[in-house]
């Protein structure tokens, strides 16, 4: 079966990604919360089977042990076999909590057990901890990508350049996305444990398909508002503020049915 439909199917049947038909946001200003961005790397011809688990088992788990399922998806070119999602908690002692609860839950183990009866189903995880920005979105909820695409961006900026970026952002960025269709969902630093914190931007954006992205930034680029408000920034700074012009840049399927709650 489709790996994309298993995972919509996954989370169209856990009830804390339920949402309505029309997406809805409010402003941050000191969101406490710890976000867990989580990458697992399928073992070859099991992604499946991982998302099968996840289906069946692990949402409901992580709900049951306070663990919140902000999303799910899979890169739109998925060479790797990977599953993205994120993951909310309280604060950062909460999510050990979590944790701690969710691999002694007797549910889990035996889940696991039975799953991996033919082999490890996960070749390699990878996780990031990430706290909401100030001018991010937060409790976005509803059909965001209405059938498109994800998109996951990062940027790196040259070291003491985070806050001319940020306040780029602030100031221009998010209304220029707007202006030219692009749909905001979340815009996050590392926390600051993390390796490159002080240097590094991560934000999803949501698009109608990839060729719309496309076009979005094409306009985007050539707006005399984004021209200005680029070159005054960047004098300020001393240089451009993001080392990887444009950023790095993954597009990921979102499914109707399990579209960002």
């Amino acid at each position: 079966m489709n790996s994309s439909f298993i995972l919509a199917a996954c989370a169209a049947a856990v009830a804390v990604m339920a949402f309505s038909g029309c997406a809805t946001a409010s402003k941050t200003q000191a969101d406490p919360r710890c976000y867990e961005l989580r990458v697992y790397h399928a073992e070859p011809g099991r992604l499946d089977d991982l998302h099968a688990r996840f289906r069946q088992h692990t949402l409901r788990l992580f709900a049951k042990h306070g663990m919140e399922n902000v999303g799910y998806w899979v890169p739109v070119n998925n060479e790797e076999n990977k599953l993205v999602f994120l993951l909310a908690y309280p604060s950062r002692e909460a999510r050990e909590a979590s944790w701690k609860a969710f691999l002694a839950d007797p549910e889990w183990q035996a889940a696991f057990k039975q799953s991996e009866s033919r082999g490890r189903l996960v070749a390699k995880a990878e996780s990031t901890f990430l706290k909401l920005t100030d001018y991010s979105q937060s409790h976005l909820t509803g059909n965001l990508t209405k059938g498109g695409v994800r998109e996951l961006r990062t940027y790196t900026t040259p070291p003491g350049l985070l806050p001319n970026l940020d306040a780029r952002f602030r100031n221009h960025t998010l209304g220029l996305f707007s202006k030219h269709g692009m749909t905001h969902w979340f815009y996050f630093h590392k926390t600051p444990d993390q390796p490159a914190a002080d240097t590094t931007l991560i934000y999803f954006l949501a698009h109608a398909s990839t060729n719309a992205a496309q076009a979005s930034f094409g306009a985007f680029r050539k707006d005399p508002a984004w021209i200005a408000a680029r070159e005054a920034s960047e004098p300020q700074a001393g240089g451009a503020l993001a080392v990887n012009a444009g950023g790095t840049s993954e597009f990921d399927v979102a499914p109707e049915e399990s579209a960002s709650h």
